[in-house]
């Protein structure tokens, strides 16, 4: 039988027997490191509430003006552009417990200056910093994964940390969409009670993986901007990016022109989390056995399909059926992206080769909602077929690089996990 014939239960297994091979077949061999950072993951996403109804804080318990409020978001956008690059090259200067735990503590920091924040200019300071510190652990984090889990498990363990940060992130968008009405405040400390926990906990139970040695200084981010195959990947990164982020810049607005009402955004925004939350345990563990190129470049086609769905959409249920088939797509390609990543960057950069994919998502991120509003304009059908052009260009793009991935891919399975 081949490796994916065993994957299911046995007929007549008892169940707890079934449900521990399920179990194994998913989540097994996985180094305790790993499980920690799982663990401190879910916590983090289970506080991170004020991110999500930032604009509404701004406008309806500060007062500030619609324009300011732009602005203000903006510059959360400009910061969390700088936000991965640098927390890149703190995970391999300092490794990857301190950069991790450091940048959990800013911006746990940073919420509370922002939640007791009064003046404007106060406001947009506390929200640039917000920016740069909001994803600042993120590299550190994947570089952790690539250090600790072996090449064939890699794919399999960036699937995981997609499952918890989704159904944390749906957990905190109900209690934080309650806490919103009643006690805002209260937000600002769970989210920086979060950020404390997760950073606290890896420092105490994750022993330090970055290379020591002369390894450890081998390069910089010159050493990344000279690697094509990575600029070529981040390039095509940040075309899926600026579509991806269309489900929070321009949907909502495509949805009222259409005279939906917000609780129904909210509706169709709860299918993506869902499809993570129920689709991820069937598949990750799967994923592993496929050429990540092809992966990648499926993901970015049913993605296609998915706004193509949305262009023709005009009800609540044929929405949440296009967002259910471009979250399908988004499993594949944010699993898939940082065992890429891993297989892309030597041992002594990977801070940096994740920190500079950080940055392709950021700037894909502030593209967005400048050129989705302006072809909004144009019409609801340009847009979302623009879209669904930018992710078949995305996946040719892709498929043309496969080769290149391929030679790295087999020389990261040769190196394995030692530094």
């Amino acid at each position: 039988m081949s490796r994916l014939d065993t994957s299911g239960p046995l007929i007549g297994e008892p169940r707890p027997g079934r449900l521990r091979k399920y179990l194994q077949v998913r989540a097994g061999g996985l180094p305790g490191a790993f499980w920690v950072l799982w663990g401190g993951s879910l916590v983090n996403r289970l506080g991170s509430m004020v991110n999500p109804f930032l604009s509404l804080y701004l406008t309806g318990v500060r007062g500030v003006s619609l324009g300011d409020t732009g602005l203000v978001l903006t510059v959360v956008g400009v910061g969390s552009v700088i936000s991965q690059p640098l927390g890149g090259f703190l995970a391999d200067r300092f490794g990857r417990r301190a950069a991790l735990t450091g940048g959990m503590l800013a911006n746990g920091a940073t919420l509370l200056t922002l939640g007791h924040a009064r003046s404007l200019t106060v406001l947009v300071l506390a929200c640039f910093v917000l920016g740069v510190t909001i994803d600042l652990f993120r590299p550190a984090a994947q570089a952790l994964v690539a250090d600790a889990v072996p090449a064939a498990d890699r794919t399999r363990a960036y699937g995981l940390l997609l499952w918890a940060v989704n159904l944390g992130f749906s957990v905190a968008m109900v209690l934080g969409g309650y806490l919103a009405s009643h006690a805002y405040q209260l937000l600002f400390w769970l989210d920086a009670g979060a950020c404390a926990v997760f950073g606290v906990l890896v420092w105490l139970a994750v022993p330090e993986t970055r290379p020591g040695g002369r390894q450890r200084t081998a390069g910089s981010y010159r050493t990344v901007l000279r690697d094509r195959t990575m600029l070529a990947f981040a390039g095509i990164i940040m075309v899926y990016a600026v579509v991806f982020q269309q489900a929070f810049a321009t949907l909502p607005l495509a949805m009222q022109n259409t005279a939906m009402s917000s609780s129904a955004y909210g509706l169709v925004m709860g299918v993506n989390g869902a499809v993570v939350i129920a689709m991820q345990p069937l598949i990750g563990h799967r994923l592993a056995a496929f050429d990540k190129s092809r992966l990648l470049a499926t993901g970015f086609t049913v993605a296609a399909c998915g706004n193509a769905v949305t262009a023709a959409a005009s009800t609540t249920v044929v929405y949440g059926l296009a967002v259910a088939v471009s979250t399908l797509g988004e499993i594949l390609v944010f699993a898939v992206t940082a065992a890429v990543v891993a297989d892309l960057a030597p041992t002594a950069l990977r801070g940096r080769y994740n920190g500079l994919i950080g940055m392709a998502w950021g700037t894909g991120f502030l593209i967005a909602p400048l050129a989705g509003t302006r072809l909004l304009a144009l019409g609801s059908t340009t847009l979302w077929l623009t879209c669904a052009a930018l992710c078949l260009v995305a996946a040719l793009a892709q498929l043309s690089l496969a080769p290149a991935l391929r030679r790295h891919a087999a020389r990261s399975a040769s190196e394995g996990t030692s530094p």
